[in-house]
C-alpha cells in the first residue's frame, strides 16, 4: 500500500512540474553536413537517421532552460540515465529542460557541434513561448566534450550558451590523458597536434567562456579526473565563474542513477548553484 502511494505522489509530482515532451527535427530541411552514414552497420557507431531535440517544458518556468548531450564516446548515445531521466527532477526547480539525440561524427567531427548549435538555436527561437532567459549546455562524458567544444568554440550569441553543466566529461584531446575512443571517434587515430589542440578545450577558455558546473569522481579510470580540474584551473585563470566537485568514489558513467553513492550531495549542489547564477 505504502509503495503504490509512493508511484501515486511521483506521478502527481511529476505532473505538476511537467507539460507534455515535444520533439523537434533539429534539421527539418536537412543538415549542412553529413557524416555519411546512411544505415546501421554491426559494431559500428550509432546511426541517428536524423537529429531531434526532445523538450521537456516546465510548468511555471523560472527562465531558465538546459540543452542535454548524453555521453557515449561519440559513438553511441545513453540516452537514459545521462538524458532523460533527468527530465523531472530539472522541471521541478522551474527549469525546462531538452534531451539532444545529436549524429556521430563517424569521422566528420563538425558533425556533432553543428548538431548541438542548431539545439541552442532552436531553444531561443521559442524562448518566449517557453520563458527561457538563461539558455545552458550539458554533457556527461563525450556529451561533456560536446557541451564544452559548444561552450568554448560558438561563434555568435545565439550559439554561445549562457552556463554550463558537465559530468565526468572529456575536455582534452591530448593522448596523454584523453579518452582515446572518443578521441578516435571524433578526430581519427592520427590526428595532427593542432587538431588535437583545436579540441582540447581547456586551451580554448578564454573570458568570455560561459559559467560552469563541474563533476568528477577521482577514481574515474574512463576518463580521468585531470579533465575537469585542467578544465576548472583553465576557467578560473581566465576570470570565468566555475564551480567543481569531486567525489572519492563513484567511477565513471554515474549520471542520475541512485547507485551513485554522492547523488544527493550533486543534486543538492547543482540545484544551489542554478538558483545563484539565476538570481
Amino acid at each position: 500500500m505504502k509503495k503504490l502511494l509512493f508511484m501515486g505522489w511521483l506521478l502527481l509530482s511529476s505532473n505538476l512540474f511537467a507539460q507534455k515532451a515535444i520533439e523537434i527535427k533539429v534539421w527539418p530541411d536537412g543538415a549542412p553536413n553529413t557524416n555519411e552514414m546512411t544505415q546501421q552497420v554491426k559494431n559500428g557507431p550509432l546511426y541517428v537517421e536524423e537529429p531531434i531535440l526532445t523538450v521537456y517544458p516546465a510548468k511555471n518556468g523560472n527562465g531558465m532552460a538546459i540543452v542535454a548531450c548524453p555521453g557515449g564516446a561519440y559513438w553511441t548515445l545513453a540516452m537514459g540515465h545521462e538524458g532523460h531521466d533527468m527530465a523531472d527532477w530539472f522541471n521541478s526547480q522551474g527549469i525546462t529542460y531538452a534531451v539532444l539525440r545529436y549524429r556521430m561524427p563517424n569521422g566528420h567531427k563538425e558533425v556533432p557541434l553543428s548538431d548541438s548549435q542548431q539545439a541552442l538555436r532552436i531553444m531561443r527561437q521559442h524562448a518566449q513561448e517557453w520563458n527561457v532567459k538563461k539558455l545552458g549546455i550539458m554533457g556527461s562524458s563525450a556529451g561533456g566534450h560536446l557541451a564544452s567544444t559548444t561552450a568554448t568554440h560558438f561563434t555568435d550569441a545565439e550559439t554561445r550558451p549562457d552556463f554550463q553543466i558537465l559530468f565526468y566529461p572529456v575536455i582534452t584531446m591530448d593522448p596523454a590523458y584523453t579518452h582515446r575512443g572518443s578521441h578516435d571517434n571524433l578526430l581519427g587515430k592520427n590526428p595532427s597536434k593542432e587538431l588535437e589542440q583545436k579540441y582540447s578545450n581547456e586551451l580554448q577558455v578564454t573570458p568570455q567562456t560561459p559559467p560552469a558546473f563541474i563533476l568528477h569522481s577521482s577514481d574515474d579510470t574512463v576518463v580521468p579526473v585531470a579533465n575537469s580540474v585542467n578544465y576548472y584551473t583553465a576557467l578560473v585563470k581566465n576570470k570565468v565563474p566555475a564551480s567543481l566537485h569531486t567525489y572519492p568514489v563513484g567511477g565513471h558513467g554515474w549520471g542520475y542513477r541512485d547507485s551513485f553513492p554522492y547523488k544527493r550531495q550533486w543534486t543538492g549542489e547543482l540545484e544551489k548553484w542554478l538558483r545563484e547564477i539565476n538570481k
